[in-house]
């Protein structure tokens, strides 16, 4: 399988994101260009990718190194209440951190972990006619998507 060599976050028409969001949309892009593992149905990678959020929509536009370009656009709906329930958890948590203890904390990260990896599952069958990915790198793409879409 093949991987994104770069990955670049088209902020058009979003809303200037919060410390918080622009945090975690760093972190995912790191994360993606240093160990994703995606590969476009019938085009050879590394592929370069540009995220953005359009009427609702995650957009991608992609360029294959071996030369192709292309976009495709992802509806969110079937995503929302992942996300919602992601963001929920993750807010839960930032303030556990501060105020629960260990115990509570484990288990707010433990269900904060399970939306995550069942939201990245969901990216990946949404997904399978386009591109295939290993779960770390569906989990990475959803985080950002979910940055991107607070944003919009």
């Amino acid at each position: 399988m093949t991987y994104l060599s770069h990955v670049e976050v088209d902020n058009s028409g979003l809303a200037v994101p919060s410390t918080e969001l622009e945090q975690e949309r760093r972190v995912a892009v790191f994360d993606l260009q240093e160990g994703s593992r995606f590969k476009l149905v019938g085009v050879p990678g590394p592929y370069r990718l540009r995220l953005g959020m359009e009427d609702g929509r995650a957009k991608f536009h992609w360029h294959a190194e071996s030369g192709p370009r292309g976009e495709f656009s992802l509806a969110l709906g079937h995503l929302a209440q992942a996300a919602k329930d992601y963001r929920t958890l993750c807010e839960a948590y930032a303030r556990a951190v501060i105020e629960l203890p260990p115990a509570r904390i484990e288990e707010i990260d433990a269900a904060r972990r399970e939306i995550h990896t069942e939201a990245a599952r969901q990216l990946q069958a949404r997904m399978a006619d386009r591109a295939e990915m290993d779960e770390a790198t569906a989990r990475r793409l959803f985080t950002l998507i979910c940055a991107l879409a607070q944003a919009a």
